[in-house]
């Protein structure tokens, strides 16, 4: 595959597999032995390959069921494609337990794939969670003092 078509199959998963929820996708785009490299803390552990990847898209799309991320920049080099984007969304439904806040939130994060024979099969990812988690209310603000 040409950078060209690992960043199109990364741009792919983003608007099916995150964006529509597409579950079905998600067992187009990433290959068996898919690896998340950065399992979210606090959660049970999720089953490996497109399984879990589902699951956790679920767990998001269920929380925030307007969820909409946007690819801000992309970089490809060889098997690997990077992306840094936006996602914004309405907490909705209960997330990790915590029950619905009705905030709007917006997060940002970096996420890098490699791909062999057309498939994803590892996943790096750095998000702001703890943004995230100030935003629902579910930590106190943490104030910069300069």
């Amino acid at each position: 595959m040409t950078t060209k078509d690992n960043k199109s199959l990364v741009r792919h998963l983003v608007e099916e597999g995150f964006n529509k929820s597409n579950l079905a996708a998600i067992d187009e785009l990433l290959a068996d032995n898919f690896i998340d490299h950065n399992p979210l803390p606090g959660l049970p552990p999720l089953p490996p390959g497109p399984a879990g990847f589902k699951q956790l898209a679920t767990m998001f799309r269920t929380a925030f069921p307007d969820l909409l991320y946007t690819i801000e920049d992309m970089v490809a080099d060889g098997d690997k494609v990077v992306i840094r984007y936006s996602a914004c969304g309405t907490n909705t439904g209960e997330l990790v337990g915590m029950p619905p806040s009705g905030e709007q939130v917006a997060v940002t994060g970096f996420d890098m794939f490699r791909i062999t024979n057309d498939r994803i099969v590892e996943w790096w990812h750095c998000d702001d969670y703890l943004s995230l988690l100030q935003q629902l209310g579910m930590l106190p603000h943490l104030g910069y003092r300069g």
